[in-house]
C-alpha cells in the first residue's frame, strides 16, 4: 500500500478515476483530527471561508502540497510551512461567482429587493429604473473569475473596462483607477485580498465614483473599508451589493444590516449547483499530476 496518504472532504469515488498509488481518507478536521496527520502528504481542505482549515497544518509533518477549493487562499497562505505547495481553486468558482455577480447587479439596479419587499406588503409599486444596458462596468480584477464575469456582461450591451495589478493589452494596471472610477457606472470588485488590496475602497475612493454609481464586492470583506462605504451610502452618493463582509458572519449589529441603497448576500459566490462537479475535476488532475511527479495547476507559492 502506497504511504503517500490524501485527505479529501469528499467520497474519492466523487473523483471518477482517482489515481491509484494513492491512499485516501475523508476528512473535516475542523471537527475531528485522525492520528493519521503526521502522514498526511496531500490535504484537500473542507470549502470554508474561515481560518479554522488552516489550524491542522503545523501537526502535518510530512505534508507536501495544500489544495484549497477556494480562489482565495489569504486564510492559510501564511500559515503554510516553507516548501509545501499551496494550491488555489482557480477555475471552480468562476462560473457561479459570474452569475451571482450579475444578479447582483441586475437586482441591485432593477430594484428587485424593494419588489420582494413590497411584494410582502401586497403593494404594487411599478416606476423607472437603470438598465444595464449601455452602462459602463469596471472590472477591478480581472483573473479567471474577471474573465468570466466579462463574458456574461457583454450580451447586455454594456462597455466594459478591465484593471489589474499590472497593466497588458487591453487592462488597466491598478494605478490608473483615479481616473477610471469617476466615468464607471458599476465598478465590480473582484481582487484577491492582499496588503496591497486591503482597505482599496476606502473615502478617497468612493468618493471618486460616479454620483448613484453601484459598487459590487465579490472579492473579500477587507478590500472595502466598512465604516466609509456606510458614510457613503447614507450620504446617497453611492449603492452597493455585497456578497462579501470584513466579519463573517456578518454581526446582527452591523451597520451593513440597515444601510439605504445596499444589498448584501451572505458570501455564496461559489455555492451553487457549479461547484463541486469543477471542484471534483481539479482535484482529480491535480491528484493524476502528484502521483505522476508532473507540476501542479494554480500554484501560487512552495514547489513541487
Amino acid at each position: 500500500m502506497s504511504d503517500r496518504l490524501v485527505w479529501l472532504p469528499f467520497d474519492p469515488a466523487e473523483l471518477g478515476d482517482p489515481p491509484d498509488g494513492l491512499r485516501y481518507e475523508v476528512v473535516d478536521p475542523t471537527q475531528e483530527v485522525p492520528d493519521s496527520v503526521e502522514d498526511v502528504r496531500f490535504y484537500v481542505p473542507p470549502y470554508q471561508m474561515g481560518p479554522a482549515i488552516g489550524d491542522v497544518l503545523p501537526r502535518m509533518r510530512s505534508l507536501e502540497v495544500v489544495q484549497l477549493l477556494s480562489a482565495g487562499v489569504d486564510n492559510v497562505r501564511s500559515r503554510v510551512p516553507e516548501g509545501v505547495a499551496l494550491c488555489n481553486g482557480r477555475g471552480i468558482h468562476d462560473t457561479s461567482t459570474a452569475e451571482l455577480t450579475l444578479a447582483l447587479v441586475l437586482a441591485s439596479l432593477r430594484g428587485i429587493p424593494d419588489f420582494v419587499r413590497a411584494q410582502d406588503r401586497h403593494e404594487w409599486t411599478p416606476g423607472w429604473r437603470p438598465a444595464l444596458a449601455d452602462r459602463r462596468v469596471l472590472l477591478v480584477g480581472y483573473g479567471a473569475i474577471g474573465e468570466a464575469i466579462e463574458a456574461r456582461l457583454l450580451p447586455f450591451e454594456v462597455d466594459v473596462v478591465r484593471v489589474a495589478r499590472t497593466a497588458r493589452e487591453g487592462v488597466h494596471p491598478i494605478e490608473d483607477l483615479p481616473t477610471l472610477l469617476p466615468e464607471a457606472d458599476v465598478v465590480v470588485l473582484v481582487v484577491p485580498l492582499t496588503d496591497a488590496t486591503r482597505g482599496l475602497v476606502d473615502a478617497g475612493f468612493l468618493g471618486r465614483m460616479k454620483d448613484g454609481a453601484l459598487l459590487v464586492n465579490v472579492a473579500r470583506g477587507g478590500v472595502v473599508v466598512t465604516d466609509d462605504l456606510v458614510a457613503a451610502l447614507h450620504a446617497g452618493r453611492v449603492r452597493a451589493a455585497l456578497d462579501v463582509a470584513d466579519t463573517e458572519p456578518l454581526p446582527a449589529d452591523s451597520p451593513l444590516w440597515d444601510a439605504p441603497g445596499l444589498l448584501v448576500s451572505p458570501h455564496v459566490g461559489g455555492a451553487s449547483s457549479a461547484m463541486w462537479p469543477r471542484a471534483h475535476r481539479l482535484v482529480r488532475d491535480q491528484l493524476h499530476r502528484y502521483a505522476a511527479g508532473e507540476p501542479l495547476h494554480n500554484l501560487m507559492t512552495g514547489e513541487y
